[in-house]
């Protein structure tokens, strides 16, 4: 029996670009001391505030099928936190809670594709948009963000790659280089989805973790709410990961076939866990600041360790809790040295090349790790990298 086209040419060729995370892993299981500075995930767990939250929300018989498009208060909340943000008249009737940002993603792409359409995604990229593409039937289509731009897409770049192409899916901040749009990329990306007519799909999971500048939805942009639709999580703002909870945001019709989608499909989010989301939301910025704070300090650790030697840079990394290090100078490519900084020192970081063409020779570095331990490795890596100079 034959398996689908589709499910089967989600990774043509059968890679997915996180080969040097998997062979890290398979060291650890072997023994070996390896520092891992490859994967999104908080150094610290879920705050057990909040684990006594959806313990208790259990217990209290939250345990039934919830309202497939979420229940009433967490729509409420996460309505009222996109309005703050953007300004723009947001209800519950433009919100449908997902099983986490990845439903949410695939969710989006199917609300604006056809099968065989073009979806464009900005190069670099996180590793699973190309596979969400073509996971709902359409093609991806990079538009490549270069390192001579700070990685921020450019509106002519979209507009040349726009032909035949329905949607755009942009990240700010983003995921892998840390960058944070500016106003001008931002007001670029909505001038070129206007005039291509182009729904955004807009992925805004790290809003909470903005280091220098300001995060800017294109969704706040004038007449741009009627062609946006916004991924959220709970997963980074507040160390949620293994708990799935998300969010669609956009104009109420396309709510409306999202939710008859998830009738459909996931049949919504578990009520316990919604109500510890809420729960979570209700203690406001200052404990969002919190669950960030860490990768903010080794940010400015990390700029102090590559201000000190001058062959490894360091992109503006404004957001997020990741590094994209520019290591042309070694003349290896990013994959060989990353291979050999984990052969050597025993340091696992993730090849730019994990993310598309554009991030070609360079490294992305997860500042996910304790203080010490991140600083000892960034000064091994950096040394690694001088003794490469041809």
């Amino acid at each position: 029996m034959n398996l689908s086209h589709r499910i089967t040419h989600i990774t043509p060729g059968g890679s997915d670009g996180w080969e040097v995370f998997y062979k890290s892993r398979q060291m650890i299981a072997d023994g070996v001391d390896v520092v891992e500075l490859t994967i999104g995930e908080h150094d610290i767990r879920t705050d057990p505030i909040i684990l006594d939250a959806m313990h208790a929300a259990a217990k209290g018989g939250h345990t039934g099928y919830a309202m497939v498009p979420g229940i009433v208060a967490l729509r409420d909340k996460v309505a009222a936190r996109l309005q703050a943000q953007s300004g723009i008249p947001t209800t519950r009737d433009n919100i449908l809670i997902t099983p986490g940002g990845q439903a949410a993603l695939f969710a989006a792409h199917l609300a604006c594709c056809n099968e065989g359409d073009v979806a464009l995604i900005c190069d670099p990229y996180y590793a699973t948009y190309p596979g969400t593409v073509r996971g709902i039937g359409a093609t991806p289509r990079p538009v490549i963000c270069t390192p001579e731009n700070n990685f921020q897409p450019q509106k002519a770049d979209i507009l040349a790659a726009s032909e035949g192409a329905t949607s755009i899916l942009i990240n700010t901040p983003n995921n892998p280089t840390g960058v944070v749009y500016d106003a001008a990329t931002v007001r670029g990306i909505a001038e070129a989805a206007t005039h291509a007519d182009l729904w955004v799909i807009s992925d805004e999971v790290y809003d909470s973790q903005v280091w220098k500048g300001a995060h800017i939805s294109p969704r706040s942009l004038p007449d741009m709410a009627d062609r946006t639709l916004i991924v959220g999580s709970m997963s980074k703002s507040h160390a949620m990961t293994g708990s799935r909870v998300g969010w669609v945001a956009g104009p109420v019709q396309a709510i409306e076939h999202l939710t008859n989608l998830a009738t459909h499909t996931t049949y919504g989010v578990a009520g316990y866990i919604q109500d510890a989301a809420l729960f979570a939301l209700n203690q406001g910025p200052a404990f969002e600041a919190e669950i960030g704070a860490p990768f903010k300090r080794r940010r400015a650790l990390a700029k102090s360790v590559i201000n000190g030697q001058n062959v490894v840079k360091m992109i503006n990394s404004d957001g997020a809790m990741y590094l994209m290090l520019d290591i042309r100078a070694t003349g290896l490519s990013a994959t060989d040295f990353a291979y050999g900084l984990l052969h050597a020192h025993h340091i696992a970081v993730m090849p730019g090349d994990s993310f598309g063409q554009a991030a070609a020779g360079h490294i992305r570095v997860a500042m996910t790790i304790e203080d010490t331990k991140f600083t000892q490795a960034l000064e091994t890596l950096c040394t690694f990298a001088a003794n490469q100079i041809p």
